[in-house]
């Protein structure tokens, strides 16, 4: 789970094995797909833009979504309107389901206390490099709350995205993690989530974050900015019930502090999905990645 340790592995993805083809797009087309990650089969809805394609390839967007109890995701029902909003703009989007998620192999561990997802990510970067379409040198991603954390994680272990937006994204310090996250919102456990948790079990192997500070530190994306490998753009509604707004307020703070890029957009009264500023949102959304990838 170490930033450091995370550097240090190895993921080579793998060609993207096209499944069917999904109903079209207004000007895209859709696809359900799979990719390789440690073995595992990780299915992703893709889509490809219609027409002619630029010079060197299309940009592509690898796309993380947010906490769903991996026992009722589908990959098919959800963050449809998102995804559609970014496709049309010229995007090939690539949103991945994680190991353990609708028919993805392998089990849901959680984002937080395991790197599974993580590796997912890393390896869907590197499958999304290799589909003919697309231009290895314009990847972006975009994230949403657990997607968030995700997302700047793998910004600052990878070189191979070049721009991140995050929505309401569980981006603070494991520290912050730990004592100042509690979701007051609603939220139900799926059973594969369920039992002992990460904070438990490590205090308990290395200690509380006053006693054992360089631990907690290696594992939180927010020590290592100043590696974050291109610009964010971060969105947070003032009513967020699930995730503090405090969180990317602070994480766009100590991204300037060290010299990088980090846009932060509120939204007064809004919720965790920004659903009243969906609109206003997005259209930032393809704006900054207009502005840092086309």
């Amino acid at each position: 789970m170490s930033i450091i340790g995370m550097r240090a592995g190895d993921y080579p993805g793998s060609e993207i094995t096209i499944v069917k083809e999904l109903d079209r797009g207004l000007n895209y087309r859709r696809y359900y797909a799979y990719y390789l990650s440690e073995g595992l089969k990780i299915y992703a809805l893709l889509t490809i833009p219609n027409g002619e394609m630029p010079e060197g390839g299309f940009p592509a967007i690898v796309f993380n979504h947010g906490y769903i109890p991996p026992d009722v995701y589908k990959t098919t029902e959800r963050y449809i309107a998102y995804v559609d909003e970014i496709a049309k703009a010229g995007y090939v989007v690539f949103r991945i389901d994680y190991r353990g998620h609708d028919a993805s192999e392998g089990e849901a561990s959680g984002a937080y206390g395991s790197p599974g997802y993580q590796i997912d990510v890393l390896n869907a970067v590197a499958s999304i490099k290799q589909l003919p379409e697309v231009n290895p040198e314009k990847i972006g991603m975009w994230g949403h709350s657990m997607g968030g954390y995700l997302t700047l994680r793998t910004m600052v272990i990878s070189d191979d995205v070049k721009v991140g937006v995050i929505w309401a994204g569980v981006v603070a310090s494991y520290t912050d993690l730990l004592y100042n996250w509690r979701r007051t919102g609603s939220f139900t456990p799926s059973p594969s989530s369920s039992g002992r948790g990460w904070r438990t079990g490590w205090i308990e192997t290395y200690g509380a974050p006053a006693d054992n500070p360089a631990f907690w530190d290696s594992v939180s994306a927010n020590s290592y900015l100043a590696d974050l490998s291109g610009p964010l753009e971060l969105h947070h509604g003032t009513l967020d019930e699930d995730v503090p707004l405090d969180f990317s307020i602070r994480l766009a703070e100590q991204a300037r502090s060290v010299g990088k890029t980090a846009d932060l957009y509120t939204y007064e009264g809004d919720n965790h999905n920004i659903s009243k500023y969906f609109s206003t949102a997005m259209q930032r959304t393809i704006a900054f990645f207009d502005l840092t990838l086309k």
